[in-house]
């Protein structure tokens, strides 16, 4: 039955006047060739391996014969060679957590190897010869993270995680429909569903948090800006900790957004002294290792034995909001790190995470990463049961699918916002841009959303051999999407001269799931946004019309091709000589999917009142490696954000006089809608 959805609220679009345009570089054949390897490399992790090169190379080769071929003179494969005879690594054929620590440690003893290899053939070697003796899991954690961050493979598109690892993002029912469809050695398909039920009203907006677009938009952000990374593996993550604040801002708001569509209130912070509301049963298992558990509602926190006690917890937050208060994180050494200024929030956000860019683990402790495994291990706190790792939560890959995800990102979002608020307002003089004048934003096409099927391979979640050929074994999911638009913004230059500006573009809800008007000041919070447009070039006495395809936004990415694709794809660029039609846009997986730009509309559209502020250009100039089609990568790349701008920007301050955004020109809004007549569009057969 197609979905029919009734229901009315309002959107505030938001235009704010930066993209300069990046080159896409096509593969040559050594491109080629390391994409062949990595394809390879992950190509049914949990089997030996079929290419037949990578075998030699698993057989004969000495990771610590020549050590010329490192950067370190092979320290680091040393170090792992060590771990490796003396058996303390974790075997094959067994669950792996990055949450666990010895385990996260095992991995990144592979990935620091391939970083400080000086070339491919060394790369590859080592990849083959630990891929035979090590975690499977720990091995494809390596393999990802190095290929994002290494310069040899910067043209290196990842295959899908949902591909590679389909246990971690398909319901274990669906998974044993693929294995007998393995055994009767029948090509199928089959239909996956979400968890829960209609009983459950949290099932109205699983199509958001277990999408395994969010799911890996999750996985890869925290690979492109990991918690564990020390700037001697190659570079410095520019503006890590405001990041890490901003991209699970906006996935909060967004769920909200479609919570409020879903006739929902929105989403409740978790207290560490009350009941944890709802509970969630994940319909998850890893590959080796049980069941992911499932959690019940109304249950309150508990010690978790060998991580952290609830009162422990408390206290890191409460000092935490005792630095904003006071206005000053405190070092190691005692001195004050001042935060009641713009970089104020890159400072807080990796104390909260805390990443190893924390000023002071020992007294701020990581409250982001260890409330992920307080809440995961809710179910077994005391291990009685010998749970695997113990929920969802330890896992980038599943985190979104549990409700109590954005519950706890609601919780650290508000200790975000108390920091926010404690600053000063912004001026007129912040946000006029003198002379220049936002006349109109046009939108051309509807504002309308749908559900799809989206279809992906599962032949990698089933047990083989060599002995017995592959059948084609697919599951297919409904999605959100939503049809083709654009923006036309018009600008008026007054100024006399060229002028160069950013626009940004956001959205937030104006009422809330009861009808009520959101106030500016709590609505500004809840926006998200929906794109930067940089070095749009204003020419003086006549009016300027910026267009924008969505399609392309800076914030989203889009899918990145089928393992089958890249396979067929690049073994015809390296034996039959044709040309690869793979871009080097599909590496970039950081951002939300295309496909959730729009929140989910209703049948007679949800409002949306858009805005266009005009913002002096601030961007800095980046390498071209750093880029999205035609665009700025909204959430930075190898460590660079494009951006000078405060992420929010001019919506992340508290507002005092909510007119002063009517009184500057480079300002506008206006009231459009989005619409959603319950189509859904199905792709197979």
């Amino acid at each position: 039955m197609k979905s029919v959805l009734l229901m009315k609220s309002v959107l505030l679009l938001l235009a704010v006047v930066g993209a300069a345009l990046f080159s896409v570089a096509s593969a040559d054949a050594s491109n080629a060739q390391k994409q062949h390897d990595v394809n390879y490399l992950l190509w049914k992790v949990n089997e030996h391996l079929r290419d037949e090169t990578h075998k030699t190379y698993a057989k004969t080769f000495d990771p610590e014969a020549d050590t010329s071929h490192y950067s370190d003179n092979g320290e680091a494969v040393h170090r792992l060679m060590k771990e490796l005879k003396d058996h303390r690594l974790l075997e094959q054929k067994h669950w792996f957590s990055l949450f666990n620590e010895r385990q996260r440690e095992e991995a990144l003893m592979l990935f620091d190897v391939f970083m400080h290899c000086k070339d491919w053939e060394t790369i590859v070697k080592n990849a083959a010869y630990f891929r035979e003796r090590m975690n499977e899991g720990e091995f494809v954690y390596a393999v990802y993270a190095g290929v994002i961050h290494h310069p040899l493979a910067e043209h290196v598109v990842l295959p899908p995680l949902y591909e590679v690892t389909p246990h971690m993002f398909t319901n274990t029912e669906v998974i044993q429909e693929a294995y007998a469809a393995k055994m009767r050695q029948t090509p199928t398909k089959i239909k996956s569903s979400f968890t829960g039920t209609a009983r459950n009203k949290e099932q109205r907006v699983a199509y958001f948090g277990e999408d395994i677009g969010m799911n890996t938009h999750h996985v890869f952000w925290h690979l492109e800006f990991p918690f564990w990374w020390r700037d001697s593996y190659s570079h410095k993550l520019d503006r890590k900790g405001e990041n890490f604040f901003w991209v699970h801002n906006q996935l909060a708001v967004r769920f909200d957004a479609e919570r409020i569509s879903n006739y929902l209130e929105p989403v409740q912070e978790l207290h560490w002294e009350k009941r944890i509301q709802d509970g969630f049963a994940p319909h998850t298992s890893y590959k080796y290792g049980g069941a992911f558990p499932s959690r019940p509602d109304d249950i309150h926190f508990e010690d978790v034995d060998g991580v952290a006690r609830v009162r422990d917890m408390v206290i890191y937050e409460s000092r935490i909001r005792d630095a904003i208060a006071h206005g000053y994180i405190i070092k190691e050494d005692g001195t004050h790190i001042d935060i009641m200024n713009e970089q104020g929030i890159d400072v807080l956000g990796d104390v909260i995470e805390s990443s190893l860019y924390s000023p002071n683990v020992q007294y701020y402790g990581a409250l982001h990463n260890t409330a992920h495994i307080m809440l995961g291990r809710q179910t077994d706190p005391h291990g009685k049961y010998n749970m695997p790792s113990q929920g969802v939560m330890e896992h980038f890959e599943t985190a979104t699918r549990d409700p109590g995800f954005f519950r706890l990102h609601k919780y650290m979002d508000n200790i975000f916002r108390e920091h926010k608020d404690s600053l000063p307002s912004y001026s007129f003089e912040d946000l006029d841009l003198k002379g220049v004048e936002v006349t109109n934003v046009a939108i051309d096409g509807k504002l309308e959303t749908y559900f799809e099927d989206f279809e992906y391979s599962l032949i990698n979640a089933v047990d083989d051999t060599e002995d017995i050929p592959d059948v084609d074994i697919d599951t297919y999911v409904p999605r959100l999407n939503h049809k083709e638009f654009s923006y036309n913004i018009d600008i008026k230059n007054d100024k006399g001269a060229d002028t160069l500006a950013t626009v940004r573009i956001y959205i937030w809800p104006h009422k809330d799931n009861n009808g009520v008007e959101f106030s500016f000041d709590d609505a500004r919070w809840q926006a998200i946004e929906l794109e930067q447009i940089s070095g749009v070039k204003i020419n003086p006495l006549e009016t300027t019309t910026s267009s924008a395809n969505p399609a392309d936004s800076s914030v989203t990415v889009s899918d990145v091709p089928s393992f089958k694709t890249l396979m067929e794809k690049i073994e015809a660029a390296l034996f039959k000589r044709k040309e690869t039609l793979i871009s080097t846009s599909s590496r970039v997986l950081v951002g939300v999917p295309n496909r959730f730009l729009l929140p989910k509309g209703n049948e007679n559209g949800r409002g949306i009142r858009s805005v266009r502020l005009c913002d002096r250009r601030r961007e800095r100039r980046c390498h071209s490696r750093h880029s999205h089609q035609g665009r700025f990568m909204h959430y930075g790349s190898h460590g660079v954000y494009p951006d000078k701008r405060i992420h929010g920007f001019p919506f992340d301050r508290h507002v005092d006089y909510e007119r002063i955004f009517e009184q500057v020109t480079n300002f506008h809004h206006t009231l459009v809608k989005i619409y959603n007549h319950g189509e859904h569009i199905h792709h197979h057969d």
